[in-house]
């Protein structure tokens, strides 16, 4: 496997919340997306997501809390957990999931990208 240069993929793509998978890791995907707005509140019954920022700033609303996160930040919302996605900003991020999490859990919205359907960059 070669390096990644993680900021040289972010500029490969200018679609929000569309996450593209950079790389894979015992069953893991390592995925990056912009987001800006909202997503839509979802939730994996099964899996964690892991969020790192790397521009901009990103929010996870979920029930009776919020976590912002700046650049160099992150936060792992447990399996299970409500939550949405919001940025006043365009805001880069990556996330590190299991090959099975479902984009917006069992939502489905017109942001949600099926699992066939996340390009590798």
């Amino acid at each position: 496997m070669s390096k990644i240069n993680i900021e040289e993929k972010f500029s490969l793509f200018s679609e929000l919340w569309s996450p593209k998978i950079i790389a894979e890791s015992n069953e893991q995907l390592v995925k990056i997306a912009k987001g800006c707005g909202e997503l839509v509140w979802h939730q994996h019954d099964n899996e964690d997501e892991l969020f790192l920022v790397f521009k901009g700033q990103l929010t996870l609303l979920m029930k009776g809390a919020e976590v912002v996160l700046n650049p160099g930040e992150m936060y792992i919302v447990p399996k299970g957990v409500a939550h949405c996605p919001k940025a006043t900003e365009e805001t880069h991020f990556l996330m590190v999931e299991p090959k099975s999490t479902a984009h917006t859990g069992s939502i489905a919205s017109e942001l949600t990208v099926d699992i066939a359907d996340q390009a590798w960059i």
